[in-house]
């Protein structure tokens, strides 16, 4: 008798276990560039024009710092705007927490957007005094500013762009690839990999007697199962940061437009280039669902579309190149969801031809894969483009996904490039919203 009362005991402490873990509150992670701040003209995004996000915001994360190939130092990118000596934002951004107690705010460092020598990073990797070095100054620059830890976003060698292809054309380019050897992206990969590790258990141990946090953000395009020892690794993290976008762009892939953040694998497409896939690698090498974090952009993808594209829209299609920048990021080829809005159909632009002529949308009844709109060109062959997005919807999709998978949260990224303004519904940052709401 006694045993079948211990074994329905047992069996209600690890139910009632399970419940609590999946009960944990959902992170959301906000990411800000204050480099953004730089920017002349509609761009321009301060810490001001953030704070209606923050209430929705576990954490904060502040960038990007960046290293010193000199010192090996961690250092702000931006010192005039970033430092005591400058404007000051450090102290700023931290001091946020006094109006919002819960608010967790780290240091970026590393990035995605700046594209730096990925050998400035492995060569630090290298060195044990070197990553005593860059250690003792990032932890230098937690306590000298208040923050509550880093968010590492190590720049590793990205893998080289691939076409879509056919499921014949795909093997037998991997056929090929066994005797070119073209996916060779760091010689000293297992080397790194350890040194990996190394640095991050260090870290940890150097924030353990003040409770810093951790984490790090896996970038696009680089390989976690070639630069990682996920089970070795994930004990020393607070969270994993899956940023499962920009799987296809127009500088990566000129010729080829389609989805640029897709939820699932599309058919005949580079396997694991979605973020189920980024996830499912993650959670088959023992990371815990909890900490893993899903990335949410808020920004669009633009190709021009060109007389081969045809006109159905339907991805992948024939492109070429990066789309005309739009008035608020001024960069090719990308767009803030404000600017993607500002294109849709709408009553100010129904009647406008040419370059203003509002996109045809085309959304996702599926909630697989994500919405895009284009503009076919016109007798001249001008103003055609295709634009993959991310919109309140979709965003609401992939929180419904972490939800469902009881993983650890999202990470909006980033707050620059949500509706700030609300100019699109009068609803400021309503892609953070929607995806806080499906939490």
């Amino acid at each position: 008798m006694w045993r079948k009362q211990f074994a329905g005991a047992l069996l209600l402490l690890v139910a009632t276990s399970q419940y609590v873990q999946s009960q944990q509150p959902s992170k959301v992670l906000c990411y800000y560039d204050a480099a953004n701040f730089l920017i002349e003209g509609l761009g321009k995004v301060s810490l001001a024009d953030i704070d209606a996000a923050l209430p929705f915001c576990t954490h904060l994360v502040y960038g990007y710092a960046g290293i010193d190939v000199e010192t090996n130092k961690a250092v702000s990118r931006q010192p005039n705007l970033d430092l005591d000596t400058g404007k000051g934002n450090y102290r700023t951004v931290t001091q946020l927490k006094s109006k919002y107690p819960s608010l967790k705010v780290l240091l970026g460092l590393g990035g995605y957007k700046f594209s730096e020598p990925s050998i400035k990073y492995l060569t630090l990797l290298e060195s044990g005094a070197a990553r005593i070095t860059f250690i003792n100054s990032v932890y230098s620059l937690l306590k000298t500013y208040g923050f509550d830890g880093v968010d590492l976003e190590w720049q590793f060698p990205m893998n080289k762009p691939k076409k879509v292809r056919s499921t014949l054309g795909g093997v037998w380019h991997g056929f090929k690839k066994v005797f070119s050897g073209d996916s060779v992206l760091d010689e000293k990969a297992d080397e790194h990999r350890e040194e990996f590790t190394a640095l991050l258990r260090e870290l940890k141990n150097a924030f353990r007697s003040d409770g810093y946090q951790l984490g790090i953000t896996v970038l696009p395009h680089v390989n976690s199962s070639v630069f990682m020892d996920i089970p070795a690794i994930i004990n020393y993290l607070d969270f994993v940061n899956i940023a499962a976008y920009d799987q296809q762009t127009p500088t990566r892939n000129k010729k080829e437009a389609d989805h640029a953040a897709p939820l699932y694998e599309l058919s005949d497409r580079v396997p694991g280039n979605n973020v189920d896939g980024q996830v499912r690698l993650w959670l088959t090498n023992n990371a815990p669902a909890s900490k893993l974090i899903v990335s949410i952009p808020t920004f669009g993808r633009g190709w021009k579309m060109n007389g081969d594209s045809g006109i159905t829209g339907v991805p992948p299609l024939p492109a070429d190149g990066p789309s005309n920048p739009g008035p608020q990021t001024q960069t090719e080829g990308f767009y803030s969801w404000a600017e993607v809005c500002a294109m849709l159909p709408n009553p100010s632009n129904t009647a406008l031809k040419g370059a203003d002529a509002p996109l045809r949308k085309v959304g996702d009844p599926t909630k697989r894969f994500g919405s895009y709109a284009f503009r076919l060109p016109d007798s001249n062959g001008e103003h055609g483009v295709w634009v993959s997005y991310e919109d309140p919807d979709t965003a609401g999709n992939k929180a419904g996904y972490v939800k469902a998978k009881n993983l650890g949260g999202i990470a909006v990224n980033d707050l620059s490039y949500d509706d700030f303004r609300g100019s699109c519904a009068g609803e400021k940052f309503p892609i953070l919203r929607a995806a806080k709401y499906r939490l």
